[in-house]
């Protein structure tokens, strides 16, 4: 469906753009966004969980270490030929 909006209200241009902007969204997408927001039919305005129970992990590492997983990590990501016949 393709809509037309006449007379819209500078200062709501500017809510839609800078929608946009924050989101790195077109403005199409970001009228939408908004549309659904204001109808109360938004999948964007669900609650996301948020856990915390490794957040005393981050930044830990020293450069060592990280390179150090890094390396171990690849020994994961090689597929064994043999167990795939």
């Amino acid at each position: 469906m393709q809509l037309t909006i006449r007379g819209l209200p500078p200062e709501m241009e500017e809510a839609v753009r800078d929608e946009a902007k924050k989101e790195k969204i077109s403005l199409n997408k970001a009228v939408i966004r908004l549309l659904e927001k204001a109808l109360g039919r938004s999948r964007f305005d669900e609650p996301q969980e948020l856990y915390h129970d490794l957040d005393r992990f981050c930044r830990t590492w020293t450069a060592e270490q990280a390179s150090e997983f890094d390396e171990n990590l690849e020994q994961t990501r090689v597929v064994d030929e043999e167990l795939w016949k």
